[in-house]
């Protein structure tokens, strides 16, 4: 009984005519952007972002979200027709999407990447509500200590599951904790890294940030390549999976939804390996693993559902918690605290309204996905032929509009400009933005609770340890700190690491 009063709040949220809005507009843009190869989830929620900032909090986060679970859906249309995975979750559809599109069965594997999306979108959802209410209620014992170690932990784990290099992934979380630091202490209120300058009291502001590092990089990588994409000829038909579709298609998409949506809490998850991992179990399983990567259609059903599920399952850690699982629910993150609401376990209690109308709200968006994904796919094919050379002067254009539109000033504009061409060479040179960001958002809260901490213990960093939550998570924080130096385990980070770099 007491869920059903929440869904009733949350949908008397999500209902009301802007929140419609703002959710159509987000899954609109985010299946947009996973149709166009190269811009990502990151790069849109950044160029977005400031035009959240004068709407209500309900509105920017329902709009946000659709865009995050919304690339999901459109990364299959390029995936199958074009053999290049619109947003990095789709590699693996390509495998089997495009081989079908050859077969032409474009149609029924565009039909069951869409439906397999809705199924795993919305079990994501019921998962969510089911297991959101009592992590929140656990999390209330947390205090200072515990908040300071689970933050510890999270970002430990994201530098460990970061592409490349585990040192380079430390060395941009330090830099992104140094940056958070920047503006008036929080505690004392001095000024700290300012250089004199005014602009700097408040501290660098995220958008500006984001928008180089995704943006304004990605344009200056993409002018360096010369992209030529050349859509399959072959009639769109039957986007209606057949009974012989569904019926080999069923299991996968239960493995699917289960696999994605549980990686998708752990932290440095997400869609891409629960994208690989579900297409390995199933060739595993299947009793004619030959078919894979040759037109099986259980090759698209079961990565599609996983990518979906995952991006349902990556809000419960920033839901109950706090914490971010990857750069897109970092930014997320930003987006909360800039409308001045803490995600958390009071989060339920001091907005429910917020947290339930979000909530459903991606149930609504999962139903504008399906409704908007099979009747436009003519038109999505129709946009990949735009040339680039008009698209990213767009993106540039867009970036600097939003950034000065924030406060108004120029400065925001030359941050944005370092940071865009730090993100050029930070990729590059093989560098990554999403622990700089993560560290970036979670630093003031990292230090401050460490601070409270020892006020609390008066100086003493037994305390840490002498709680049993916190001394748990420290524990697993170091296990995982010296794991690379353990030749079993190191060999099994740089399969996962090579797994992820497919999608570059």
């Amino acid at each position: 009984m007491e869920l059903l009063n929440y869904l009733h709040t949350g949908f008397s949220v999500a209902l009301q005519p802007i929140n419609l809005f703002y959710c159509f507009v987000g899954v609109f843009i985010g299946t947009l952007v996973g149709v166009l190869p190269g811009i990502g989830p990151v790069g849109a929620m950044s160029l977005l972002l400031p035009i959240t900032f004068k709407s209500t909090p309900e509105s920017a986060i329902i709009m946000l979200a659709g865009i995050y679970y919304g690339t999901m859906y459109g990364g299959s249309t390029t995936s199958i027709l074009v053999n290049i995975p619109g947003e990095a979750a789709s590699v693996v559809t390509c495998l089997d999407g495009y081989q079908m599109a050859r077969q032409g069965r474009a149609g029924p594997a565009l039909g069951i990447a869409a439906f397999g999306s809705f199924i795993a979108g919305t079990f994501a959802i019921v998962g969510l509500m089911l297991m959101a209410p009592p992590l929140s209620k656990f999390a209330l014992r947390f205090g200072p200590p515990e908040y300071f170690s689970l933050m510890f932990l999270g970002m430990t784990i994201l530098i460990y599951l970061a592409h490349g290099s585990m040192l380079k992934a430390l060395l941009m979380a330090t830099i992104g904790i140094v940056l958070g630091l920047v503006g008036l202490d929080s505690i004392n209120a001095r000024p700290r890294l300012t250089f004199g300058r005014m602009e700097l009291m408040d501290g660098i502001g995220l958008a500006p940030i984001v928008m180089g590092l995704f943006g304004v990089s990605e344009v200056l990588l993409n002018i360096e390549k010369e992209i030529q994409i050349k859509t399959f000829d072959t009639k769109i038909k039957g986007l209606l999976p057949t009974a012989k579709d569904w019926q080999e298609s069923k299991w996968a998409l239960v493995r699917g939804s289960l696999l994605g949506f549980f990686l998708g809490i752990l932290p440095g998850g997400g869609g891409v390996i629960a994208s690989f991992i579900t297409y390995a179990v199933e060739k595993k399983v299947s009793k004619h693993p030959e078919r894979f990567g040759k037109g099986a259609i259980e090759g698209v059903a079961a990565p599609e559902a996983a990518n979906n599920a995952a991006a349902g399952g990556a809000f419960i850690p920033l839901m109950t918690l706090g914490i971010p699982t990857n750069a897109v629910i970092a930014l997320l993150l930003g987006a909360f605290m800039i409308h001045s609401v803490q995600p958390g376990p009071l989060l339920m209690k001091q907005n429910p309204g917020l947290f339930w109308g979000v909530v459903t709200s991606m149930y609504i968006g999962n139903i504008m996905l399906l409704v908007l994904n099979l009747p436009l796919i003519g038109i999505w094919v129709q946009v990949l032929k735009v040339p680039y050379k008009i698209l990213f002067p767009l993106i540039l254009l867009l970036c600097l509009i939003g950034v000065y539109s924030i406060s108004n000033t120029v400065f925001d504009i030359y941050i944005m400009v370092v940071f865009g061409v730090v993100g050029y060479l930070m990729k590059k040179f093989e560098y990554e933005g999403a622990p700089l960001v993560l560290a970036y958002i979670l630093g003031p809260l990292f230090e401050n609770n460490l601070r409270k901490s020892l006020i609390m213990s008066q100086g003493s960093s037994s305390i840490f340890f002498l709680r049993p939550i916190s001394a748990i998570f420290l524990i697993l924080a170091f296990v995982i700190l010296i794991s690379p130096l353990i030749p079993g385990i190191g060999k099994k980070r740089d399969v996962v690491a090579a797994l992820t770099e497919e999608n570059d």
